[in-house]
């Protein structure tokens, strides 16, 4: 399809695009109610054959039911990715209803990222032969993809290229480096005693965690983009009590694996401080982190096509969140993030979508998978992580 009719059929399907997006957030789909989640994967699916012509393969794990379509004949070479869980409780629509109005779409889940969903089913629609595409559409993305994570790394394996359909960082910019996320406990184990009659005979927990806090946190690296974020404390039991046990949760964003590997090892070698007290250390790195090596020659790609096709240049934006492109990145495979909407609010009251962007977007898409189907790049090299992957609870964007 030439540039100038492909915008032409775009800016046509938007208003079928504004209704399938309408259809989308109106089922409300919160991360942790299972049934909710599973008439959400009902619906995307009757939209996505609707759009595509054919039925998702459906795969339900530990309760959670994830989409694929592989369209055609031919293997899969370009995965295009998604989510259809959202962060907002059932009822949100009543205090948030889905609205078109001065050119913006509000509602729950619109931004994140039901929008990229609707982009990513009009986008398949438009390729005259589809064959090599697939589909991927997970519930369980927003508490950090654990039923879901070996399904992305599969088939993210058997691709030449992975889009993510998550919404734009600002300004629109594509997402191409999201930093690596490790999570960890750190547990002190001292001994319990009466804090006013015999503290002396105790050794304190509290104490205890709050040099390993200090040391935890000096293994921040600003210079690299290291963080290390002591986050969620509780120690200790009554108030008259030497606490016997605490323990503190830590996040970790880095840029880098060697960065990742390295706060891992560190974690691992604390030592206690107070006499008596003991240490234990649990978690490690959850996701690689989606370098620019990894992003770069797609990217590149997307201007190109960009400037061939009349569209406003893209921007490169490097992010702190993660997302489920770490994971296709850790595989190896070239990816390339925040292809979906444009807007903002993402889990927050405001969240929107500029409805201007939403055609010439999906243009980009269209021809980013077109161009990828017919010279699909080289893959990278798979991201070993430094320690057992262990689940986020909770969003890791």
């Amino acid at each position: 399809m030439r540039a100038r009719s492909l915008l032409g059929y775009m800016t046509a399907a938007l208003p079928q695009m504004l209704a399938d997006l309408e259809t989308l957030v109106r089922c409300e789909s919160p991360t942790a109610d299972l049934d909710a989640v599973a008439k959400s994967a009902d619906v995307v699916a009757e939209l996505g054959t609707a759009r595509l012509g054919v039925r998702p393969e459906r795969i339900t794990i530990e309760g959670r039911t994830h989409l694929r379509w592989r369209l055609g004949d031919a293997p899969s070479r370009v995965l295009l990715l998604g989510h259809h869980d959202t962060v907002w409780p059932i009822g949100s629509l009543g205090r948030h209803p889905f609205v078109v109005e001065d050119g913006v779409v509000r509602g729950p889940g619109c931004f994140d990222m039901k929008a990229g969903l609707v982009m990513a089913f009009h986008a398949v629609a438009a390729l005259s032969d589809p064959s090599g595409v697939t589909v991927l559409v997970t519930g369980d993305e927003e508490m950090g993809s654990p039923t879901s994570r070996w399904l992305i790394e599969e088939e993210a394996s058997g691709c030449a290229a992975a889009l993510v359909l998550e919404a734009s960082a600002d300004d629109g910019a594509l997402k191409t480096a999201r930093k690596g996320v490790s999570l960890y406990g750190v547990e002190a184990h001292g001994r319990a005693a009466h804090a006013g009659l015999e503290p002396e005979r105790g050794v304190n927990a509290t104490i205890e965690l709050a040099h390993q806090v200090i040391a935890v946190g000096a293994l921040a690296d600003t210079g690299r983009g290291t963080t290390v974020t002591p986050t969620v404390l509780t120690s200790g039991t009554t108030t008259n009590t030497v606490p016997e046990v605490g323990r503190f949760a830590v996040d970790v964003r880095v840029r880098d694996a060697a960065e990742q590997a390295r706060v891992d090892r560190a974690m691992y070698t604390l030592q206690p401080v107070s006499g008596g007290a003991r240490l234990e250390v649990t978690g490690g790195p959850n996701r690689p982190p989606l370098e620019h090596t990894a992003s770069a020659a797609i990217f590149a790609r997307a201007v190109t096509l960009a400037d061939r096709l009349g569209l406003a240049t893209p921007v490169g934006a490097a992010v702190g969140g993660a997302s489920d492109g770490n994971l296709t990145a850790g595989v190896g495979t070239p990816t390339l993030d925040g292809l979906g909407a444009v807007g903002g609010g993402a889990h927050a009251d405001d969240e929107h979508v500029v409805v201007a962007e939403l055609s010439g977007r999906t243009v980009l898409l269209t021809a980013l998978t077109y161009d990828l189907l017919a010279d699909p790049p080289p893959r990278g090299r798979a991201c070993q992580l430094a320690g057992p992957v262990r689940p986020l609870q909770g969003d890791p964007s």
